[in-house]
Protein backbone atom coordinates (compact mmCIF):
# COMPACT_ATOMS: atom_id res chain seq x y z
CA UNK A 1 0.00 0.00 0.00
CA UNK A 2 0.99 3.46 -0.89
CA UNK A 3 -0.38 6.64 0.58
CA UNK A 4 -1.21 9.24 -2.05
CA UNK A 5 1.59 12.32 -1.69
CA UNK A 6 -1.88 14.60 -0.47
CA UNK A 7 -1.55 12.28 2.53
CA UNK A 8 2.05 12.87 3.31
CA UNK A 9 1.64 16.83 2.87
CA UNK A 10 -1.15 16.91 4.67
CA UNK A 11 0.77 14.81 7.82
CA UNK A 12 3.68 17.19 7.01
CA UNK A 13 1.16 20.13 7.65
CA UNK A 14 -0.03 18.84 10.78
CA UNK A 15 3.13 17.96 12.14
CA UNK A 16 5.07 21.29 11.30
CA UNK A 17 1.93 22.94 13.39
CA UNK A 18 2.77 20.30 16.01
CA UNK A 19 6.09 21.56 16.40
CA UNK A 20 4.92 25.12 16.33
CA UNK A 21 2.55 24.98 19.12
CA UNK A 22 3.50 28.68 20.19
CA UNK A 23 2.83 30.22 16.88
CA UNK A 24 0.84 30.56 14.11
CA UNK A 25 2.67 28.95 10.92
CA UNK A 26 2.21 30.31 7.31
CA UNK A 27 1.20 28.64 3.96
CA UNK A 28 4.55 30.35 2.40
CA UNK A 29 6.94 28.97 5.30
CA UNK A 30 4.96 25.27 4.34
CA UNK A 31 5.93 25.55 1.02
CA UNK A 32 9.37 26.57 1.37
CA UNK A 33 10.21 23.70 3.75
CA UNK A 34 8.75 20.96 1.75
CA UNK A 35 9.25 22.40 -1.53
CA UNK A 36 5.65 22.36 -2.66
CA UNK A 37 2.95 25.23 -4.26
CA UNK A 38 1.23 27.37 -2.12
CA UNK A 39 -1.65 26.01 -4.28
CA UNK A 40 -1.40 22.45 -3.52
CA UNK A 41 -0.66 23.20 0.59
CA UNK A 42 -4.11 25.50 0.80
CA UNK A 43 -6.22 22.92 -0.69
CA UNK A 44 -4.64 20.79 1.81
CA UNK A 45 -5.27 23.51 4.84
CA UNK A 46 -8.84 24.29 3.75
CA UNK A 47 -9.52 20.41 3.94
CA UNK A 48 -7.65 20.36 7.71
CA UNK A 49 -9.98 23.25 8.45
CA UNK A 50 -13.19 21.91 7.87
CA UNK A 51 -12.42 18.46 9.63
CA UNK A 52 -11.38 21.03 13.04
CA UNK A 53 -8.04 20.07 12.51
CA UNK A 54 -6.61 23.36 12.00
CA UNK A 55 -7.57 26.70 12.91
CA UNK A 56 -6.86 29.40 10.33
CA UNK A 57 -6.75 33.19 10.23
CA UNK A 58 -6.34 35.99 6.97
CA UNK A 59 -3.89 38.54 7.10
CA UNK A 60 -1.61 40.58 8.73
CA UNK A 61 -0.36 37.82 11.17
CA UNK A 62 -2.30 35.25 10.38
CA UNK A 63 -1.58 31.79 9.63
CA UNK A 64 -2.61 27.75 11.06
CA UNK A 65 -2.72 26.54 13.97
CA UNK A 66 -3.60 23.02 15.79
CA UNK A 67 -7.22 23.53 16.68
CA UNK A 68 -7.11 20.45 18.51
CA UNK A 69 -4.19 18.88 21.04
CA UNK A 70 -1.33 17.15 19.33
CA UNK A 71 -2.40 13.86 21.60
CA UNK A 72 -5.91 14.15 20.31
CA UNK A 73 -5.34 13.51 16.91
CA UNK A 74 -5.21 10.21 15.78
CA UNK A 75 -2.61 9.03 12.43
CA UNK A 76 -5.32 6.77 11.46
CA UNK A 77 -7.81 8.99 11.21
CA UNK A 78 -6.02 11.69 9.41
CA UNK A 79 -5.42 9.20 6.71
CA UNK A 80 -8.79 7.96 6.38
CA UNK A 81 -9.76 11.78 5.53
CA UNK A 82 -6.96 12.77 3.47
CA UNK A 83 -6.88 8.80 1.46
CA UNK A 84 -9.59 8.89 -1.33
CA UNK A 85 -9.41 5.05 -2.37
CA UNK A 86 -8.17 2.13 -0.03
CA UNK A 87 -8.97 -0.66 -2.82
CA UNK A 88 -5.88 -2.06 -2.57
CA UNK A 89 -6.94 -5.07 -5.26
CA UNK A 90 -9.64 -5.06 -7.96
CA UNK A 91 -11.41 -7.24 -6.24
CA UNK A 92 -12.66 -4.43 -3.04
CA UNK A 93 -14.95 -2.49 -5.99
CA UNK A 94 -17.49 -5.04 -6.88
CA UNK A 95 -18.53 -2.50 -9.14
CA UNK A 96 -15.53 -2.90 -11.29
CA UNK A 97 -14.08 -6.20 -10.83
CA UNK A 98 -13.20 -7.97 -13.63
CA UNK A 99 -11.21 -11.41 -11.98
CA UNK A 100 -12.13 -14.46 -13.16
CA UNK A 101 -10.99 -16.18 -9.70
CA UNK A 102 -12.81 -14.10 -7.35
CA UNK A 103 -15.72 -16.71 -6.57
CA UNK A 104 -12.37 -18.92 -5.40
CA UNK A 105 -10.23 -16.31 -4.26
CA UNK A 106 -8.82 -15.83 -0.58
CA UNK A 107 -6.19 -13.64 -0.81
CA UNK A 108 -8.72 -11.00 -1.01
CA UNK A 109 -8.98 -11.48 2.13
CA UNK A 110 -5.55 -11.74 3.21
CA UNK A 111 -5.44 -8.09 1.87
CA UNK A 112 -9.16 -7.13 3.79
CA UNK A 113 -7.29 -7.98 6.76
CA UNK A 114 -3.78 -6.18 6.12
CA UNK A 115 -5.22 -3.31 5.59
CA UNK A 116 -7.36 -2.95 8.22
CA UNK A 117 -4.44 -4.07 10.64
CA UNK A 118 -2.57 -1.48 9.09
CA UNK A 119 -5.49 1.12 10.19
CA UNK A 120 -5.30 -0.07 13.23
CA UNK A 121 -1.57 0.41 13.90
CA UNK A 122 -2.43 4.05 12.67
CA UNK A 123 -4.90 4.70 15.27
CA UNK A 124 -2.71 3.68 18.22
CA UNK A 125 -0.50 6.94 17.02
CA UNK A 126 -1.39 10.51 17.44
CA UNK A 127 0.53 13.33 16.04
CA UNK A 128 2.38 13.92 19.37
CA UNK A 129 3.87 10.45 19.53
CA UNK A 130 5.32 11.78 15.82
CA UNK A 131 6.70 14.82 17.07
CA UNK A 132 8.52 14.49 19.96
CA UNK A 133 11.30 16.67 18.39
CA UNK A 134 12.22 19.88 19.62
CA UNK A 135 9.83 22.92 16.98
CA UNK A 136 11.55 23.51 13.67
CA UNK A 137 14.75 25.91 14.02
CA UNK A 138 15.25 25.21 17.86
CA UNK A 139 18.03 22.99 17.23
CA UNK A 140 21.68 23.57 17.26
CA UNK A 141 22.71 24.00 13.23
CA UNK A 142 19.31 22.23 11.76
CA UNK A 143 17.59 23.44 9.09
CA UNK A 144 14.04 23.11 9.00
CA UNK A 145 13.77 20.71 6.13
CA UNK A 146 15.82 18.13 8.27
CA UNK A 147 14.16 18.44 11.20
CA UNK A 148 10.96 17.31 9.54
CA UNK A 149 12.61 14.99 7.86
CA UNK A 150 14.52 13.32 11.43
CA UNK A 151 10.79 13.63 12.87
CA UNK A 152 8.93 11.53 10.34
CA UNK A 153 12.01 9.13 10.11
CA UNK A 154 11.67 8.32 13.84
CA UNK A 155 7.82 8.19 13.43
CA UNK A 156 8.75 5.12 10.57
CA UNK A 157 10.79 3.87 12.88
CA UNK A 158 8.99 3.16 15.88
CA UNK A 159 6.02 1.98 13.43
CA UNK A 160 8.25 -0.59 11.90
CA UNK A 161 7.85 -3.99 12.52
CA UNK A 162 10.12 -5.42 15.08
Amino acid sequence: MRLTDYTDYTLRVLMFCALNPERSVTIAELAESHAVSKNHLMKIVNDLARQGLLQTTRGRGGGLRLLKPAADIRIGDVVRQSETDFRLVECFDPGHNTCTLTAQCQLKNVFWTAQQNFLAELDKVTLADVTRARPVGQGAGQTKGNNIQKVAASAIERAAPR
